[in-house]
């Protein structure tokens, strides 16, 4: 893995404890993405059931609360929850990376693993295409500004129609994002384990390091399954 070069900690120093405060800040809007993640792959799934189903549920999560919620409310508590998340993580990963570049201008004694995976040295730009990706996915799916095949009333027809062979480039950029996503939670996992002191030894980092695989598979690919499947033609 790759050691991140922080300033020398000094224990119980206002520097050690901002940095600390700012990984276990990483380490839990990193949580509450894993989760999100989880429940809306497992919504994205409910396409192979049919379009009565994948509607049903897209209308259910629109109504989900009601009376007490308004029309939509649980959609926009995620949102606000997840925007506040987004701003966390961005924020304590680029002061983060500020610490470890001022570190490195002042000559500190750093140490780089050679193993160091290919994941772990992606994390930052795979953060950023992440985030790019997220906005293009909100302008084609949720506010519909980008209609790559008209603006069908279903989401099912809105869904399908978006991945047909004619906007394969579609379908290419969100393979890329699960690419980026599954490297990033593949890493991410480690970390957030290593944060929160649950990959003390030998046995626990290789629990964690599994979790991370078994996460960025499961995800990354429960994602990739819906515009594949659709662009081969085994959901219409």
């Amino acid at each position: 893995m790759t050691c991140v070069a922080t300033p020398t900690l000094v224990k119980g120093s206002r520097s050690t404890r901002s940095t600390i405060a700012l990984k276990i800040l990483m380490a839990v809007t990193g949580l509450v993405f894993i989760g999100y993640v989880l429940l809306h792959m497992y919504g994205n799934l409910k396409v192979f059931a049919g379009q009565e189903a994948f509607d049903e549920y897209a209308h259910h999560l629109r109504t989900f609360g009601e009376p007490m919620l308004p029309y939509g409310g649980l959609l926009w508590v995620i949102r606000a929850v997840l925007l506040l998340s987004v701003i966390g993580h961005a924020y304590s990963a680029f002061a983060l990376w500020s610490r470890a570049s001022k570190a490195r201008t002042h000559k500190y004694v750093m140490m780089k693993a050679v193993t160091a995976t290919l994941s772990s040295r992606m994390m930052r730009w795979g953060g950023v295409a992440l985030l790019l990706f997220v906005v293009f996915h909100l302008l084609h799916l949720t506010t519909h500004t980008i209609n790559v095949n008209g603006d069908p009333g279903s989401p099912y027809e809105r869904l399908v129609s978006s991945f047909q062979p004619g906007q394969w480039w579609v379908a290419v950029i969100y393979l890329l994002a699960m690419l980026a996503l599954a490297m990033h939670l593949r890493h991410g996992v480690f970390s957030v384990s290593q944060t929160l002191g649950y990959s003390n030894n030998a046995r626990s980092r290789a629990r964690a390091n599994f979790a991370g695989v078994f996460l960025a598979v499961v995800i990354a690919g429960g994602f990739a399954l819906v515009p594949l499947s659709i662009l081969f033609g085994i959901v219409d």
